[in-house]
């Protein structure tokens, strides 16, 4: 499953020189929430959501859409009551909720070929018809909505969009420096830097994701074992290095590994 946002880091990086006054920038060190990973992001929502709800609404002007089904139903159903679950669980903390200001909206795809959900910033979501034999049931979408909302809570669209920034400043400032272009500059960025750290998001959106559906009150068991139907969907896979997503079984893994920590940390709420 991806994240998807339609922000061109081209633009961002020709912006930076005339708009660092704007309210684009804001210089900024976060903690992730429930997670302990620190992240650098120089983006706010304010801009960020001014991009992705209209590309959102045209990307529901140009597909097929399900309405009114079951399947439909289900889906709108399971994301508000993780919703529900996470502004509970926030409340009840007496912590500042990081989706206050989403505008949540749940939409069904019509594609069966398609096995895939993805989630803009600002609780945005999109799943395809064709995910729903891989989720198999309700347990099954709490899962991969759980992983989807996490993405969003995070903040990894803009996350990786500031990251992007950052290198390519770097990259420009450094070749300056030397009076060059560095030699496979292109693929020392993609595999040391991107890759690792889409990787990374991944599995912390994984882990989010179980906390979410946890707290909502599903059975985070399905968690794995919808990765092991993608796994026998996907055939052979490339090698982890080359892949901005961590391989099936070490997902698989993860997850095992965690759900009884989140199954003590985060039981049901209310």
């Amino acid at each position: 499953m991806t994240e998807i946002n339609n922000l061109s880091r081209r633009n961002f990086v020709s912006g930076i020189g005339c708009m660092c006054c704007s309210s684009m920038i804001l210089s900024s060190c976060t903690d992730v929430a429930l997670s302990d990973r620190s992240q650098f992001n120089i983006i706010n929502d304010d801009f960020l959501y001014a991009q992705t709800f209209p590309a959102y609404e045209n990307f529901k002007s140009e597909n097929k859409l399900i309405t009114g089904t079951r399947d439909y139903n289900n889906i709108v159903n399971i994301g508000f009551k993780i919703r529900e679950a996470i502004n509970a669980y926030y409340l009840s903390n007496g912590e500042n909720n990081p989706t206050n200001n989403f505008e949540w909206e749940f939409i069904l795809v019509d594609d069966d070929q398609t096995k895939n959900a993805w989630c803009m910033p600002g609780g945005k979501i999109a799943f395809y018809s064709g995910i729903l034999t891989i989720a198999k049931n309700n347990d099954g979408i709490a899962s991969i909505m759980g992983h989807e909302i996490a993405h969003a809570v995070a903040r990894h669209s803009a996350e990786r969009a500031s990251t992007a920034i950052l290198a390519d400043i770097g990259t420009i400032a450094l070749e300056t420096l030397l009076g060059q272009k560095i030699p496979g500059g292109k693929y020392i960025r993609q595999f040391g830097l991107d890759l690792p750290f889409n990787r990374s998001q991944e599995l912390e959106a994984d882990y989010l994701g179980l906390v979410f559906m946890s707290l909502a009150g599903y059975d985070i068991k399905e968690s794995f074992k919808v990765w092991e139907r993608m796994k026998e969907t996907q055939g052979n896979n490339p090698a982890e290095f080359f892949s901005t997503h961590p391989s099936p079984d070490n997902r698989i893994n993860q997850l095992k590994n965690w759900i009884p920590i989140v199954s003590a940390q985060y039981p049901a709420i209310g």
